[in-house]
């Protein structure tokens, strides 16, 4: 596939495949039919729809199957204790199965929201769950972390340019694993180095960028299978792939870095220097994403929108 002698076919998507097939043999037929429905014609039909060579199913693969475990779970006890289906279900059901378990149960609100498109079930409502708590570090510690990753020896240096990316740009590593080598890019005038995390490329300060060009003279892994015709980033021990999100994961976690708690910090830095949509396209987030953290480290660039358009109005 790497070489193009084979067509492109995304790893995590054809194991999802297997997966639900693997997950529906050993259920009822009451239960097996509508998470069958709901695995196939909502997840994989999406999922199938948005893999290309280069854009990973990996996290779509994971969300889906958390969805479709937890909607198995709710399913099969509903089936077993109250001899009801899907389409039979009341919201009382759903309340006792949400009140009386942990949180993750409120992943089938998904499949609540395809039955009633679908017309299986449309008397229940489910809403959006809020968590109660925001991970974040100190100021402090980020800058920590920072001088860590640049100087420390801990980590070897893919380790710890991705750790920088995590806490420089607020980069979740999911989507730092899978960047490609050409984001990064030279100004042929004045050397500097400039990567592409969003819809426009933002400048790399020094000492990072002198990191960051040493890790691109020397990435890891190029003689097995991929050669130095790599595309990533950081290059995985498998032909054409990437590294394993969860292998840099493991890595900086094991240094005691708390990885969301580093990201939303990263993220609150920058919105406090600017309005949420430059972030977000600075940095490569939907502008949605960008007013929620804003709202909740408390920045005034939420009511920005509002106080701007009333000004306006009022001026003749």
């Amino acid at each position: 596939m790497h070489h193009d002698l084979l067509p492109q076919r995304d790893p995590y998507l054809s194991r999802f495949e297997t997966w639900i097939d693997d997950k529906l043999r050993a259920l009822p037929a009451e239960v097996a039919k509508p998470v069958e429905h709901f695995a196939k014609w909502h997840h994989l039909r999406r999922i199938r729809a948005m893999a290309t060579p280069d854009s990973t199913a990996r996290g779509p693969v994971h969300a889906a199957k958390q969805e479709i475990t937890e909607t198995i779970k709710f399913l099969y006890w509903l089936w077993q204790t109250h001899q009801r289906t899907a389409s039979t279900s009341t919201q009382q059901d759903v309340d006792t199965w949400l009140s009386t378990g942990p949180t993750t149960r409120k992943a089938i609100r998904t499949f609540f929201v395809f039955a009633k498109k679908s017309g299986t079930n449309t008397r229940v409502e489910i809403g959006h769950y809020k968590a109660k708590s925001r991970p974040a570090i100190t100021q402090d510690e980020r800058l920590a972390w920072l001088r860590e990753m640049l100087t420390g020896t801990s980590e070897s240096l893919p380790y710890r340019v991705a750790g920088i990316l995590l806490l420089l740009y607020a980069q979740p590593l999911v989507r730092v694993a899978a960047l490609r080598s050409d984001t990064i890019s030279v100004n042929d005038t004045t050397g500097t180095l400039s990567i592409t995390l969003g819809t426009h490329p933002v400048p790399v300060p020094q000492p990072f960028a002198e990191l960051l060009t040493q890790h691109l003279q020397n990435r890891p892994n190029l003689r097995t299978g991929s050669g130095t015709d790599s595309p990533w980033l950081f290059p995985g021990t498998r032909t054409g792939q990437h590294l394993h999100p969860n292998t840099i994961m493991d890595r900086l976690r094991s240094l005691g870095l708390e990885l969301r708690g580093a990201r939303n910090t990263g993220l609150d830095e920058h919105l406090a220097l600017a309005p949420p949509p430059l972030v977000a396209d600075a940095l490569g987030y939907s502008h949605q994403v960008a007013f929620l953290h804003s709202e909740a480290a408390g920045e005034p660039w939420t009511r920005y929108a509002d106080l701007k358009s009333n000004r306006s109005v009022r001026q003749p």
